[in-house]
């Protein structure tokens, strides 16, 4: 999209003031802990890019808040190389860099947001390769810290420390489908025919370097088959996060020319465990 079709959605530039203005009119606020998920282009045209972006929600939570992202590994071994021919699985095992924390690219997938926050001095991110996030603020730390191998988004992840903390989750401009946190409601929910996925990538242990074997949902296809209770062409995640707003979990806003939704961490991942339970326990 061009900078004059931003900037007419937008009505002019989105600066860092006006972003820091609907944010508060948004409900966000000092002291926060926010997870946030963006779509750049739906704010309009910022002056400055994700770096606006950061500075005006880091103006608007103070130097007592932390805000987080979902980072994962852009680089990382393809899921399914074990199923390659063995020489190329070998040259991948021997060669392939280990997972960096501060090195490794996040997924590109998760748009400008993450990679830009995790460069950030005094940013902190988790040791896990796949399911890796980052944190910037005083509880950066607190949330990262022993980032669980196994069940990353479940009980101990970052994402369970978020809800513990009271934190939040801003969807600035992005669809429901991003919503990270409903992947800790998954881990969660009992509910029949979970999906599971395990499979291998390089991460350095006291320095040394070594193939670890992670187990954890499908949070790629699904930890469930929700084709039974989702109409076919929608994002499960998307239908759950517009339920939650149906019943007043979450706050609408306009943040520049994007629609945003903010959320309480615990009542969104409590509301997504009764959905998928109510809904994936339901007789057929």
């Amino acid at each position: 999209m061009d900078v004059r079709e931003l900037l007419r959605r937008s009505g002019g530039p989105v600066t860092r003031d006006r972003i820091a203005d609907d944010l508060a009119a948004l409900g966000l606020g000092p002291g926060d802990t926010v997870m946030f998920h963006t779509r750049l282009s739906a704010i309009g045209y910022v002056p400055g890019g994700s770096e606006t972006v950061i500075d005006a929600l880091l103006d608007v939570v103070g130097p007592t808040g932390t805000l987080m992202v979902t980072c994962g590994w852009n680089d990382a071994p393809p899921y399914d190389f074990t199923t390659w021919p063995g020489v190329w699985q070998d040259a991948v095992r021997a060669h392939h860099p280990a997972y960096d924390p501060e090195l490794s690219e996040s997924d590109h997938s998760n748009g400008r947001l993450p990679e830009a926050l995790r460069r950030r001095p005094g940013a902190v991110r988790s040791r896990h390769p796949d399911a890796s996030l980052a944190a910037l603020g005083p509880s950066a730390a607190a949330l990262m810290a022993d980032h669980p191998w196994d069940d990353p988004h479940g009980p101990g992840s970052p994402l369970a420390r978020l809800v513990a903390l009271g934190g939040r989750v801003l969807l600035l401009g992005a669809p429901g489908e991003t919503m990270t946190l409903l992947h800790l409601a998954e881990s969660l929910a009992q509910a029949p025919g979970k999906r599971f996925v395990t499979y291998e990538q390089p991460v350095r242990v006291d320095g040394v370097r070594e193939w670890r074997t992670f187990h954890d949902i499908d949070s790629t296809d699904g930890a469930f088959d929700y084709s039974p209770v989702v109409p076919d062409g929608q994002d499960p995640f998307a239908v759950i996060v517009r339920a939650m707003l149906d019943a007043g979990i979450g706050r609408p806003g306009t943040v520049g020319a994007a629609d945003s939704r903010l959320f309480d961490a615990g009542p969104a991942v409590d509301f997504g465990v009764r959905w998928i339970e109510e809904h994936l326990n339901a007789p057929a």
